[in-house]
């Protein structure tokens, strides 16, 4: 299961989108009817739906993703979602983005981990 999952996928605002696809991340199956990206920009005016829509996608329907990043002010719009996923792989993890640092608070990921560690 784990040697399909070869890419790193994001869901973030532009700068962060944009310093990813310099860094290397950014795949684009041309294969497919529809042309699948493994990263989405989320603009502050774009519908909520769309959002939840590629969480869905990066976390429940693509098998060839191992990790994705995702803007914590971003995440904090699909909280309940972000609560929600369980699964090892893709593994989660939030990030800070240029404009919002990162709040470790807020991270669901790591209150499990300090769950579980006992702190």
């Amino acid at each position: 299961m784990a040697t399909k999952r070869t890419l790193i996928a994001a869901i973030g605002d532009d700068d962060t989108i944009t310093g990813l696809l310099l860094a290397g991340i950014g795949n684009v199956d041309e294969g497919s009817e529809k042309k699948q990206s493994n990263f989405y920009v989320h603009e502050q005016h774009a519908q909520l739906s769309v959002l939840e829509d590629h969480f869905r996608q990066f976390t429940q329907e693509r098998e060839d993703i191992a990790i994705l990043l995702i803007n914590q002010h971003i995440a904090e719009l699909i909280r309940p979602l972000v609560e929600k996923y369980t699964q090892p792989f893709p593994a989660l993890l939030e990030i800070p983005s240029k404009e919002h640092p990162y709040d470790p608070e807020k991270d669901t990921i790591l209150k499990r981990v300090q769950k579980l560690v006992g702190d």
